[in-house]
């Protein structure tokens, strides 16, 4: 392509950028190789159309920088917390240079996707890749449109809110042992995640204050964690490692990386089912609620960043919209006073008129 005769007229056809661009000159051949010139310059100094060559980043090559500059510096379990889902991007995208990847790649991802897993798997996936993209931005490694923009995640069913009730609690607490049972206990009275609870370090805790200061969160803020008598006898009693500034470590003092086949062993001789090690965080916020504690503490506790979240637990108190309405009213002793003075009232201004 380059200069073409079509239709009794010179005619400038050519790709730039993945896009097909036609200009009709005229009938003059020489003014056609001149334009022509003109172009191929324009574009081999990066003036064309005033458009900069797109910088050439492969994903794989992006993947590995995000998970060593982002995911690493700000998440302590970093290939926990992010590395299996760059992995499985990764391997996908791998070969494509990030300009390459367009929305209609993204669905035939999702379409595969959700023959293995379930929707909110998949949106997990999405928005890993989202954030790369964003990041990818924000670094200069992209200079396009995200992808995901064009892209709706699936629905999902979040309805379902599984907690322990007041002696599944106890019965639960009952037959841990050790360092797990100080574990159950952290997390079914603070809130805690499970990946806070695991990276927590001594001088994290303020047995003066009762408090525990984490600061690096999911949110990225620092936050406050209360800790009742339960939580500060239970922490008081794990052995400290000489070596270790973790709480919960291994032998060798390196922390806890999961505790799931544990966990496991413990829901069994309990005999709780369906269900996970996160749903301690439900039952915190869950048994909050039920015992009237209000909405906008209960997000405060959990260190929740939209409202929303934390929403999910209010229909389980159920009395908290009477109890919002009835805090309006007076105390019983005023209300009792306030009847007296007007059973009162007409029968002195009867007397006065008599």
């Amino acid at each position: 392509m380059g200069v073409v005769f079509k239709r009794q007229s010179w005619w400038l056809d050519y790709r730039f950028n993945g896009r097909r661009h036609r200009q009709k000159v005229g009938p003059s051949k020489t003014l056609a190789d001149n334009a022509w010139a003109k172009v191929r310059t324009e574009i081999a100094e990066n003036k064309f159309l005033d458009i900069k060559k797109e910088k050439q980043v492969r994903f794989e090559d992006f993947a590995d920088k995000y998970l060593d500059m982002h995911c690493k510096v700000n998440h302590r379990n970093y290939m926990r917390a992010s590395g299996g889902q760059v992995s499985m991007l990764k391997k996908l995208f791998s070969g494509r240079f990030l300009n390459e990847i367009t929305p209609l790649d993204i669905e035939r991802f999702k379409g595969e996707r959700i023959k293995d897993v379930s929707p909110a798997t998949v949106n997990r996936g999405l928005a890993r890749l989202k954030a790369m993209f964003n990041m990818a931005t924000r670094w200069k490694d992209f200079d396009g449109s995200n992808p995901l923009k064009e892209v709706k995640f699936f629905k999902e069913d979040n309805h379902k809110l599984r907690y322990l009730e007041d002696h599944e609690i106890e019965k639960l607490i009952e037959v841990s042992k050790g360092n797990t049972r100080a574990i159950v206990i952290v997390a079914v009275y603070t809130g805690m995640r499970r990946s806070e609870i695991l990276n927590l370090t001594w001088r994290d805790i303020d047995f003066n204050r009762n408090h525990i200061e984490l600061l690096q969160t999911k949110s990225g803020k620092k936050r406050i964690i209360n800790m009742n008598q339960r939580v500060v006898d239970a922490l008081i009693g794990v052995r400290k490692h000489p070596k270790s500034q973790y709480v919960f470590c291994k032998r060798d003092g390196q922390p806890l990386k999961d505790i799931r086949s544990i966990f496991f062993l413990v829901l069994k001789k309990a005999g709780i089912t369906e269900f996970r090690f996160h749903d301690l965080r439900h039952t915190f916020a869950s048994q909050l609620a039920m015992k009237g504690v209000d909405i906008i503490t209960i997000k405060e506790l959990l260190g929740h960043a939209d409202m929303k979240t934390t929403m999910i637990y209010a229909h389980l108190s159920k009395n908290h919209k009477q109890r919002a309405v009835d805090c309006l009213l007076p105390k019983v002793d005023t209300i009792r006073t306030l009847e007296q003075e007007l059973a009162t009232e007409p029968m002195e201004q009867e007397l006065a008129t008599v």
